[in-house]
């Protein structure tokens, strides 16, 4: 699924930006982080926890913190494109939302391409 966002304007014709696109920009990277840790998280199923940390509750509560922290480190790296999308998204839905209805053109490309 691939989702483009048109040019914002507001009814003036001109460029609008929205007012919060420091929180979406942080809010799509943590989505990407959470998705990326919970897509991390099966290649930890079935290891032997025998090792360094002795197994048990605490290597399991150990385990899980660092693969939520390989997903931040992985998304604040560049991520997989994740944050992109979801950040294009959010602002055209938000700008979809400011405009009065009728005005403005805002396309969800869903098509798949």
């Amino acid at each position: 699924m691939h989702f483009q966002a048109a040019p914002l304007q507001n009814a003036a014709g001109k460029n609008a930006a929205p007012k919060n696109l420091a929180q979406i920009e942080e809010a799509a990277k943590e989505f990407e982080a959470v998705f990326l840790a919970q897509m991390l998280a099966p290649m930890f199923d079935g290891l032997e926890t025998g090792g360094p940390f002795g197994g048990g509750h605490a290597e399991q509560v150990y385990r899980s913190l660092l693969i939520d922290e390989y997903g931040r480190q992985v998304a604040a790296g560049g991520g997989i494109g994740i944050a992109d999308a979801v950040k294009n998204y959010m602002i055209s839905v938000q700008a979809e939302n400011a405009l009065p209805h009728g005005e403005g053109e805002v396309k969800h490309d869903t098509d798949g391409e």
